[in-house]
This record gives structure tokens, C-alpha cells and sequence, in this order.
């Protein structure tokens, strides 16, 4: 029992009283500590019954992004896209660089892309390749994802990813590849001009497919692309390719030549399909003819490319209403299109 307290000399009685051990016991006080103790480390170790694990690193979708273009400067633009894919999709990213011998990024070496096996553990496949000479160990990685029903977006060049000469078992690849992967081959272009600094193609919306998910807060666009012919003359996207976008060619080779009967001005420059391969299951596909480095510079391109990966993952209800966020992450200063040594030297893999 705890003695009343004493207050001005005269004991104030307890209204109730509770046992505790006797302060002046050292057997009572080590064991009144200790048990203390112990709820105090309970307390801060508990947690919620209700608490999920966290997630592991390993159980975050895996998208892996394949460079290769020696015009494009997709060695540039694709880290930037990956790190805004890790912030907008919670997913792990992988970019695979062309690497010359000494472990330099050269688009220029059209034979070496280091690291394509991780495609072969990943969710999504991110292609932007131009002409390439892949030795099978490499193209391997490349040709069983598409067969494996999984997901793929592809940019620009990725019409004609491939280009194997005089070699009668690859020149599938060259042509009739891409047109059934990603819905057309290389045809032509409507040209483009030695400035490279002004747009030369206006991109608009499809009308009738405005509310398509992955066209969430994209806006109309002059792009720095040079309109590509995919569709119309002799020639039609392939299977079930669905436009979401059109491009009209603000000048034009094939107009100053006549030439707008089998090359109309204007022609889709962003569709969506799927590709069933040898897995049997119908892979989704978004694929866009934009994709010059300066493109990229654009809300509404990196919104397009945000969005169009989230489609194709089947994750189209959680893009916002007005699109993933499409601010950059880092910075992104890329050096203009172009053949030859235009591109940045000197730099490594990320």
C-alpha cells in the first residue's frame, strides 16, 4: 500500500490504491525494471496485425531496354524513359547499350548489344534498334521474347531493327519480322533536311480514339521526326493495328516529287496490336514512328511513351486521367539526330 501523500504536514488520504513493488527493495526494483523493459522492447517491435510484408525488390515487374540506332541517339533517350518508368510504374529497369571493344556506347557498332539475357527474365520488352547485325547468342534474347507472348513497345527504327545482308536464313528478320512484331517494315520516309532543328511532322489525335487509354493527356505535337509511310498506296499496317495518332508531314520529298498518291502526306504515326507467337498467347504491342532525340523533349511524347508501356502491361486503369507525369527525372540534354560521330562519346553503361 502507498502511504498517503503528505501535504502541508497532514496526510491526505487515497481514494484507491495499487500494488507496485517497494522502491526500497533491490530484489522488487531489478524486477519491476526488467519487466519495463521488456514492454518497452515489445512496443517498439510490434507491428500491425494487419501490416503487409514488404515487397521485395525481385517481385517488381521487370522492363528491359534494348538501344542499338545509329541515328537516334536511343542511347540517350531510353535512361531517360527507364528512369521515369521506375517513378510512374513502380517497375525494376535494365537499359542494353551497343558497346564497342573497350566498353564505350557506340551506336555505330551494329554487331554487340552487352546484356540481352535479361530479357530473358523480364515483363516488358523496350525496342529502339536500327539495322543490326546481331550475332544468334544476342539476337536470340530478342526473338524469344517476342515469341513468348509477353508485352513489347518499340520505337522509330524498330521498323527495320534488323538488317542481315546476303544471308538468306536471317533476311526474315530484315522485313517480314517487324511487320508482324511491331505492324510494318521500313517503306520510306517523306525526307528529312540538313537543319534538323525545326519539326517537321504534326502529330494529332485520332478523333474516334481520343478515349483511348494511352492517349490519357496527350496533346497535339510538332515533331522533329520525319513523317514515316506505314500505311496507304501499295502498302497498310499489318493484322489488327489500331492508330491512335496521325502525323502530317510539314515538308515533304514525296509531295515537291509528285509522289502523294502512293505516299499521302499523312499517316499514323502511333498504333496499338498484339503479335501471337509461337507461345500462342496474343502479346500486347504499342508502337510509335516518333522517336527522334528531340521528340523526347516533349510532355506529350514522354506522356505517349509512359502511357503506351503501361497499356501494354495491361495496366490501363491505372494510367491518371490526365496521363503519367511526364516530368523528367534527372535531366535530359541529348545531341541531335545524325550518322557518323554525332553521338556523345566516352560514355559507359548506367
Amino acid at each position: 500500500m502507498i502511504p498517503s501523500v503528505i501535504s502541508a504536514g497532514k496526510p491526505i488520504p487515497r481514494t484507491h490504491s495499487i500494488h507496485t513493488p517497494s522502491m526500497r527493495n533491490p530484489f522488487h526494483l531489478f524486477h519491476f525494471l526488467l519487466a519495463a523493459l521488456g514492454l518497452l522492447l515489445a512496443a517498439c517491435t510490434a507491428e500491425p496485425t494487419d501490416a503487409a510484408p514488404a515487397a521485395s525488390p525481385n517481385d517488381q515487374p521487370y522492363v528491359v531496354l534494348v538501344t542499338g540506332d545509329e541515328e537516334y541517339r536511343s542511347e540517350e533517350s531510353m535512361p531517360m524513359l527507364a528512369r521515369m518508368l521506375e517513378r510512374e510504374l513502380g517497375v525494376r529497369t535494365k537499359v542494353c547499350y551497343a558497346l564497342d571493344s573497350a566498353g564505350y556506347v557506340n551506336p555505330n557498332v551494329n554487331d554487340n548489344i552487352v546484356g540481352l539475357a535479361a530479357l530473358d527474365s523480364a515483363d516488358l520488352m523496350v525496342l529502339f534498334t536500327r539495322w543490326r547485325a546481331l550475332p544468334d547468342d544476342q539476337a536470340k534474347h530478342i526473338l524469344d521474347f517476342a515469341e513468348s507472348g509477353k508485352p513489347m513497345v518499340g520505337f522509330r527504327t524498330s521498323t527495320h531493327a534488323f538488317l542481315y545482308k546476303d544471308d538468306s536464313l536471317r533476311q526474315h528478320l530484315n522485313n517480314e519480322w517487324p511487320t508482324k512484331v511491331f505492324g510494318q517494315q521500313w517503306i520510306t520516309h517523306h525526307g528529312h533536311f540538313e537543319d534538323g532543328n525545326a519539326p517537321l511532322t504534326a502529330v494529332s489525335l485520332i478523333e474516334e480514339k481520343g478515349d483511348h487509354p494511352i492517349l490519357r493527356g496527350v496533346e497535339p505535337m510538332d515533331a522533329y521526326s520525319w513523317l514515316y509511310h506505314v500505311d496507304g498506296g501499295e502498302w497498310e499496317l499489318y493484322g489488327d493495328s489500331d492508330p491512335l495518332l496521325t502525323g502530317r508531314s510539314l515538308r515533304s520529298n514525296h509531295e515537291e516529287a509528285g509522289r502523294l498518291d502512293e505516299f499521302p502526306i499523312t499517316n499514323p504515326v502511333a498504333w496499338t496490336k498484339t503479335y501471337t507467337g509461337e507461345s500462342g498467347k496474343a502479346a500486347r504491342v504499342f508502337f510509335t514512328t516518333l522517336g527522334h532525340p528531340y521528340d523526347f523533349k516533349s510532355p506529350s511524347m514522354r506522356r505517349l511513351a509512359l502511357n503506351g508501356a503501361a497499356w501494354a502491361m495491361g495496366r490501363e486503369e491505372n494510367i491518371p486521367e490526365g496521363g503519367h507525369d511526364p516530368t523528367i527525372v534527372g535531366t535530359y540534354d541529348p545531341n541531335n539526330s545524325g550518322f557518323g560521330e554525332k553521338f556523345k562519346k566516352g560514355l559507359r553503361p548506367e
